[in-house]
C-alpha cells in the first residue's frame, strides 16, 4: 500500500504523526512501525520513506506536540497587552484552555514518550526555552513560580480523572491572571510567614 491517493507528502507526514500518537496511546510506547503504519493507512515502506526509524518518528512527534503547545501560547498572546507578565498570562490561558479529553490525551502521550532518553532531552531543552522566556517576562521570580506551578498543577487534573473546567478552576485561573497584573500584592505579604500560632 503506497501513499494514499490525493494526499500530499506533508499531509501523509501529518497523518503518520497522528497515527503514531494514536498507536502509542492504544499500544503503549512499544507500538511497532507496522502498527503505526496500519493506523495511518500506509505501508511500512511508506512510513519509512518519511521517517527512517521509530526513533526519528517519535522525536518528530514530540517536536510536533511541543510546537503545538507553543502555538497555543502564541495564540493566547493579547496584542493589546504590553504590561509585564504578558507571556505568562498567555501561558496560563494556553495551559488551562481546551477540553479535559484533549489535555488528558496530550499529557498521557508526553508522559509515555518521556520514558525515552532522547525524548526527555528534547522536552528538557524546550522546557528550558519556555522557562527562560517566562523569566524574562518582567514578573517577580516568586510570583512567576507560583502562577506557573498553579496553572501546571490544575492542567494535570485530567490525568487523575479530574477536570480543569470547573467553576473553582476558572476562578483560580482568573486569580492567577490577576496576580500577574498586580504582583505587588504578593510581594507585600510578610515572608517567611510568622511562626506565631504554628
Amino acid at each position: 500500500m503506497g501513499r494514499t491517493a490525493g494526499r500530499s507528502p506533508e499531509e501523509t507526514r501529518r497523518a503518520l504523526l497522528a497515527a503514531a500518537a494514536e498507536a502509542i496511546r492504544v499500544r503503549g510506547i512499544h507500538a511497532s512501525l507496522d502498527e503505526i503504519a496500519r493506523f495511518a493507512g500506509v505501508s511500512k515502506g511508506g512510513l519509512i520513506y518519511h521517517f527512517a526509524s521509530k526513533d526519528e518518528l517519535i522525536t518528530a512527534l514530540v517536536r510536533t506536540e511541543l510546537a503545538a503547545f507553543q502555538a497555543a501560547i502564541d495564540a493566547e498572546l493579547d496584542p493589546a497587552d504590553t504590561a509585564p507578565g504578558r507571556l505568562t498570562r498567555a501561558y496560563i490561558r494556553a495551559v488551562l484552555s481546551g477540553t479535559d479529553d484533549e489535555a488528558r490525551e496530550s499529557l498521557a502521550l508526553i508522559t509515555q514518550l518521556m520514558t525515552l532518553p532522547a525524548v526527555a532531552e528534547v522536552a528538557r531543552a524546550d522546557a528550558e526555552r519556555i522557562d527562560a522566556a517566562l523569566a524574562a517576562d518582567g514578573l517577580p521570580e516568586d510570583v512567576l513560580a507560583l502562577v506557573v506551578a498553579a496553572a501546571d498543577g490544575i492542567s494535570s487534573a485530567p490525568l487523575w480523572g479530574g477536570s480543569t473546567n470547573t467553576p473553582a478552576d476558572r476562578r483560580v485561573a482568573e486569580r492567577l491572571l490577576h496576580l500577574t497584573r498586580h504582583p505587588q500584592w504578593w510581594e507585600s505579604l510578610p515572608w517567611p510567614p510568622s511562626q506565631a500560632g504554628s
